[in-house]
């Protein structure tokens, strides 16, 4: 458990698309390898979705973003952020998320009610494209790594959520305008207000100020606009400082920040009262008579840790493993935003790495990736009030005790790989280290992968050395053996403190808090032994803490616990394991992977394209029956059936639209095939088999553009060996206006 995602804002992202002037149709059909190479982008100093725990994934509606009245340009461009599309274009938020919402890769949930901030419902291509992800992800994950795959309930009773420390601190800093009542989460205010002064600074130097997209659904609540005032350049230094640390600050200091630069919401130009915390998760009741307090579940986690022991028996006790559970989590966030950044409902994927910490967390398999080159962004650049990523190799960042441990490390790098896989930009792609504030207190080091989209640096996953603190404190309260016991080679003699409790006479007098007291005893250290032993000699009880029973402190009689000063020949050495966790949110990813992926046809910017490598596209081959006569269908039907038998989804569009026409649609939905049955077919049986970036064609019999279409979907090979291979095909369109006619 750590705390909940900050929205932070690290200004002047700067982009060089050095192919972007360039109109020859050979740069916007380019191979994706091409462009990626002709796009850089400089350290990144942009506004960031990230957490102190990668486990607050979601996307909704802005909710108290500052609209900033400025000029129109001339020039009227429909850029809405500095963010760019695969070719380099400048990305049009609006028009990208209108062909989302119209091709139904997902839409407000419960819409004709009027919808529920934070909530989406996934259309079928948004199903199938996460469907796919999770697909590459259990490949890349479960499999690769052996890992034991858990589907554990998403109600939690109230004292897992408790002793886990999410009732107590699972929340996030939230502040109320005194005027009008509105809810406003204090990071968010302080860096939404400071941002527009920042813009309004650039407006009076005379620099270019981008115009933000307005919310339709908050056009009855207008933010008044922001004038343009120079500030000094010490001020100006000292905002983006606060900003670029906006993750670090606790309630307090928000609100210190709040008073120091007389931060009012534009709204009603007034000062927000002091920040608040407020616990994020959604509270139940299970059964009917509603004694049993619940929580729907804020992560996946805890019910990876609560059978930490039936896995290791599973496991045959060996060790290190790790476990792994996909599933819904949900958050009640204060101001749901950004669409499917920050939702209440989102799908995780966690994996818990159990390692024995006498190892040095060491991992066997690292040295296959200690090449690999990363980003990173380390806490130290942070606290400097700078956002300059360093690349280097993890195992030169483990080596350097940048990344603490190999086994950190060792996911990091596969974190990076499997971005890669699903078709993550990996110039927008960055590993940023947590600070002190924003770290759980357990936590040895995390790290958050952060991509960069028009909403900023959106933290997707987390990964967090955990330490032992999970297992320890589910054992301390339930007195459950989450531990490891294994075989010494060598008998070793140990001498300690050893608590012996008198049974017969403890069980009934403690009753049903006889096992929760026993609990407690077994888990005080040596130190606290020491102390309890000579006090319970001097004054015949001692008194303990435990939590839950009676007002939190119990005395124990000397009749009832012995503790003594023992020595033992251990032949079993016990240990609690460390944890490496890295935690998945999969709605940041796949709208990561969507804005990364869209560009638009060379003089058509209504032309949407979704590149989606083959892997990961929702459907794999369009087919396309150029005419309804009668004669074309046993061709569609046998084709359709050929590719569901190889597991390859297909679609068909028999429509009476133009072929253009039916190819620019499917380009929408990221189809990266299109097979064409035209009135040669029915002569030759042949057929074309279409590129969607390139619009390329080439055309062969049916069973070698099957194996083409196979050995494309698997990665075997590329569309440049394809067209090696066989005949390419041109004039399709020609041909066929011909052959109707």
């Amino acid at each position: 458990m750590r705390p909940l995602a900050r929205l932070a804002s690290l200004h002047s992202p700067v982009v060089v698309a050095a192919g972007q002037a360039s109109k020859s149709s050979t740069t916007t059909l380019s191979t994706r390898a091409a462009v990626t190479s002709r796009t850089t982008w400089t350290p990144a100093t942009v506004s960031r979705i990230s957490s102190t725990s990668l486990r607050s994934f979601s996307l909704s509606t802005p909710h108290h973003r500052f609209v900033q009245l400025v000029k129109k340009k001339t020039n009227n461009s429909k850029m809405t952020s500095t963010a760019t599309t695969l070719k380099g274009q400048p990305l049009d938020k609006g028009a990208l998320e209108s062909m989302l919402r119209r091709r139904m890769f997902f839409a407000p949930s419960f819409d004709i009610y009027g919808g529920v901030a934070g909530l989406y419902d996934y259309g079928p291509p948004g199903c199938a494209l996460q469907a796919n992800i999770i697909d590459i992800w259990r490949k890349h994950f479960v499999l690769e790594e052996d890992m034991l795959e858990l589907d554990c309930t998403a109600l939690t009773p109230h004292d897992v959520l408790k002793t886990s420390g999410h009732v107590d601190k699972f929340a996030d800093w939230m502040c109320k305008d005194p005027k009008n009542g509105d809810i406003l989460r204090a990071d968010h205010f302080v860096e939404d207000v400071l941002e527009a002064r920042l813009k309004g600074d650039k407006e009076a130097r005379g620099q270019k100020v981008e115009e933000k997209e307005e919310d339709p659904k908050r056009k009855k609540k207008k933010a008044k606009g922001t004038e343009a005032v120079k500030l000094d350049d010490a001020v100006v230094k000292e905002y983006e400082e606060v900003l670029a640390q906006i993750d670090n600050y606790n309630g307090e200091q928000l609100g210190e920040l709040i008073k120091k630069y007389d931060l009012k919401n534009p709204a009603t130009g007034v000062q927000p009262e002091p920040p608040v915390a407020f616990n994020l998760m959604f509270q139940t009741a299970i059964g009917p008579s509603g004694n049993l307090a619940g929580y729907l579940r804020p992560e996946t986690a805890q019910g990876q840790f609560l059978n930490f022991a039936k896995l290791l028996e599973y496991n045959a006790g060996s060790m290190p493993f790790a476990s792994a559970s996909i599933g819904k989590s949900y958050r009640n966030e204060i101001a749901p935003r950004g669409g499917l950044l920050r939702v209440r409902e989102f799908l995780m994927a966690e994996i818990e790495h159990f390692v024995d910490p006498a190892s040095n967390k060491k991992h066997d398999r690292f040295h296959e990736v200690k090449d690999i080159e990363l980003a990173l962004l380390d806490r130290n650049v942070q606290l400097s009030g700078q956002t300059t990523v360093t690349k280097m190799t993890i195992g030169e960042a483990v080596e350097k005790k940048i990344v603490d441990n190999e086994t950190l490390g060792y996911f990091l790098a596969r974190i990076h790989l499997f971005l890669k896989k699903i078709g993550i930009d990996q110039s927008k792609i960055r590993f940023r280290q947590h600070m002190g504030n924003e770290m759980a207190h357990y936590a040895c080091d995390c790290w958050d992968a952060e991509l960069l989209t028009s909403s900023g640096w959106v933290e997707c996953v987390g990964c967090a050395d955990r330490s032992a603190y999970d297992l320890t404190v589910h054992a301390k309260k339930t007195g459950a053996p989450l531990v490891v016991r294994e075989a010494l080679e060598t008998p070793q003699i140990v001498e300690k403190w050893e608590p012996e409790i008198n049974s017969k006479k403890f069980g009934p007098i403690f009753r049903k808090d006889g096992k929760t007291v026993e609990a407690a005893i077994l888990a005080l250290s040596q130190e606290e032994l020491a102390k309890l032993s000579e006090e319970l000699k001097t004054n015949g009880k001692i008194v303990i803490d435990v939590p839950g029973v009676g007002d939190g402190k119990v005395e124990v009689t000397k009749d009832l616990l012995a503790i003594e000063w023992k020595k033992h020949t251990i032949n079993i050495r016990e240990y609690t394991p460390n944890v490496i966790e890295p935690s998945f949110g999969i709605g940041r990813i796949l709208y990561s992977l969507l804005e990364h992926n869209y560009w638009t046809r060379e003089g058509d910017e209504y032309r949407g394209v979704i590149s989606f490598p083959p892997a990961v596209a929702p459907v794999k081959v369009l087919i396309v029956p150029l005419s309804s006569k009668p004669e074309f269908a046993p061709h569609v039907r046998r084709l359709s059936q050929k590719l569901r038998s190889i597991g390859i989804s297909s679609r068909v569009d028999d429509s009476s639209a133009s072929i253009g026409r039916r190819y620019a649609r499917n380009d929408e939905l990221g189809t990266p095939f299109g097979l064409t049955i035209d009135f040669q077919t029915l002569q030759d049986s042949t057929f074309t088999l279409r590129e969607r970036d390139s619009t390329r064609q080439v055309r062969a019999e049916e069973e070698k553009i099957v194996d083409a279409i196979k050995a494309l979907v698997e990665g075997s090979k590329t569309w440049q060996d394809i067209e090696s291979e066989l005949p390419v095909f041109e004039g399709q369109e020609i041909e066929i206006r011909t052959a109707e006619n």
